[in-house]
């Protein structure tokens, strides 16, 4: 099922590189200090987190678009939203530079 998920959901990652690309590379950068920084880090779902309250802003920006792409691949493969967020979540995580945050489900915190 999972494998079946992947190969459903390769659409959004094309979606969310668009994405990105379109946003501009300072976006990217500033994710990347963000992340590098440990104000933000990446939830179990797909989402970003604020771990530092400065952050909160452009987390819910970046968790915005994300949930409009979670959303739209959602409708195009008949598959719930929370699923496909929990897939990219997995490709997110495994992309991100070591020392990175990362939120588990039961909600502590590890570092990749």
């Amino acid at each position: 099922m999972l494998h079946r998920l992947f190969r459903l959901l390769q659409p959004l990652a094309l979606a969310l590189a668009v994405v990105a690309a379109m946003s501009g590379a300072a976006q990217a950068q500033s994710l990347d200090a963000l992340r590098a920084s440990g104000a933000v880090g990446e939830r179990f779902d797909g989402l970003l987190a604020a771990r530092d309250a400065s952050a909160k802003a452009y987390v819910d920006k970046v968790n915005a678009q994300r949930r409009q792409l979670y959303a739209k691949s959602s409708k195009a493969q008949g598959i719930a939203a929370d699923q496909v967020g929990q897939v990219y979540a997995q490709k997110i995580m495994a992309g991100v530079a070591p020392g990175t945050w990362l939120l588990k489900p039961d909600g502590s915190w590890v570092q990749k």
